[in-house]
């Protein structure tokens, strides 16, 4: 396996174990390549290397002997089949842009890459459905429907590079969550291959259906462990107008998390609330050269309803009332767009600042998003470690950013802790350890303290009911 070294910079040369060149693999390999078109099986040792683990950091991973590369459902029945016959793990691999190693390969298996399978198979304006396969590109999908007058909603930080069936292992969020909901607010049905490579169709396209227990909402954010989704029907809106957009300054952290609270009992609805500590601005404002200013705190709240401006000039009213330093309102689209890719530019912007980083993802109460980020600010200083915090604080879902020099090892120790510490003031705050990013290898061991003892019984029945013999995605999740 890596080394804590390799794993902390985000190498990955791991050798498999010694057993990889048995005659019992060999002959799957074999079985695979007659069975599947010839591009389909790929071992060539450079490009295994570059499949080997998703974007996270401090996740374990190793080489696989294969990337499996199916352009259909049935191809990756045939690959399922195989490699439950023989006894292989399976790591299912959308874009890779996954931030929690829940695309991490493990020693002596294979990884099932769905990039192939990237058609946009159907878009019903009639029904507001689209059918794809998991490796459509989300941005994508949202700029096909669009030419329909439609949105699908769900908008992830990655949306230029993470795909569907990505977003639907992980049940991915996004900006808009605070009025939109997240991925699994809109899947309708999914085709998934279980691990002996038999097919299941979950969900229907109609408006109502209530026949049976909701599988398809089990297999979202199931990250992989118990099939591979290979078809998803997602549930589309009307597109709404183009948003207007309020930036406001705060010269207390308290004052922000104030306005957060009071937008959030106002009885509006915004598209998108979103926060970004002094830390974050100028790492921001480095790269984007905006003149973001130094404010303890900037919120960004968007609407793209038919009462836009009358409901920003109610959180206007709120920001004010609550001691913002500045408020303005831009009714230009390109303007509010801009603002928006300057909030993407967060993680990418704080990155810059070392030369490791390690992102959180946690969730708490919304009344409690300054008692975090002032958790956050005690936890920087106790390391010395930079830790830029954003996110959406519509949701309470905040993302806080560790940055560490990857060359010291009391750096990257230092970083784990702090990592450590907010996932655990998270939990005590009454909130969770992922709102979005998902359990993966990364928070594994997390997962064990959040749940009761009876829930973790229950989850690992379900887990064992669909995959018997632990081949699919073993180390993520329980």
């Amino acid at each position: 396996m890596c080394s804590a070294a390799e794993v902390a910079s985000g190498d990955c040369v791991t050798a498999v174990r010694g057993d990889v060149g048995s005659s019992a693999l060999e002959v799957l390999l074999a079985e695979l390549s007659g069975a599947l078109p010839p591009d389909a099986v790929v071992t060539d040792p450079d490009l295994l290397a570059s499949y080997c683990r998703d974007e996270s950091q401090f996740t374990d991973a190793a080489t696989p002997i294969a990337v499996l590369a199916p352009r259909s459902t049935e191809e990756v029945a045939v690959c399922l089949r195989a490699c439950a016959a023989a006894g292989v793990p399976v790591v299912t691999r959308g874009a890779g842009s996954g931030l929690s190693g829940g695309a991490n390969a493990v020693a002596d298996g294979v990884v099932l890459s769905t990039h192939r399978m990237n058609q946009i198979i159907d878009v019903d304006p009639v029904e507001r459905l689209a059918v794809v396969q998991p490796g459509v590109v989300t941005a994508a999908l949202r700029a096909a429907v669009a030419e329909q007058g439609l949105l699908y909603p769900p908008d992830p930080g990655s949306v230029a590079m993470c795909s569907i069936g990505g977003n639907v292992a992980t049940n991915a969020g996004g900006m808009c969550c605070v009025k939109y909901g997240v991925t699994g607010d809109f899947v309708e049905a999914l085709e998934v291959v279980l691990a002996d490579g038999r097919v299941l169709r979950t969900g229907t396209r109609t408006v109502k259906g209530v026949a049976g227990y909701d599988l398809t909402s089990l297999f979202v954010g199931a990250e992989g462990t118990l099939g591979v989704v290979t078809e998803i029907t997602v549930r589309l809106v009307p597109a709404p107008r183009p948003p207007l957009t309020l930036v406001a300054t705060f010269d207390e952290l308290s004052a922000a998390g104030r306005a957060v609270a009071g937008i959030a009992t106002a009885r509006v609805a915004p598209s998108a609330v979103e926060i970004l500590d002094r830390t974050t601005l100028r790492a921001v404002d480095d790269v984007a050269r905006m003149d973001l200013g130094d404010a303890a705190a900037m919120l960004l709240v968007q609407a793209d309803s038919s009462d836009a401006e009358t409901l920003l000039a109610t959180v206007e009213g709120i920001c004010l009332q609550t001691g913002a330093a500045d408020v303005a309102v831009s009714d230009d689209p390109d303007e509010s767009t801009m603002l928006m890719e300057a909030r993407r530019l967060a993680l990418p912007a704080l990155e810059r600042l070392g030369t490791g980083w390690l992102l959180d993802d946690v969730c708490v109460p919304r009344a409690r998003i300054v008692d975090l980020i002032e958790i956050v600010e005690g936890v920087a200083r106790q390391t010395g470690l930079t830790i830029g915090v954003f996110g959406h604080a519509g949701d309470g879902n905040l993302h806080p950013t560790v940055v560490f020099d990857q060359g010291v090892e009391e750096s990257r120790a230092a970083a784990h802790r702090a990592f450590d510490q907010i996932t655990a003031a998270a939990l005590e705050l009454g909130g969770t350890i992922t709102g979005e990013h998902g359990v993966g290898r990364l928070k594994a061991g997390w997962l064990t303290r959040e749940l009761d003892p009876v829930a973790l019984e229950v989850q690992r029945n379900v887990r064992r009911t669909f995959d018997p013999a632990g081949l699919l995605n073993p180390g993520v999740q329980l």
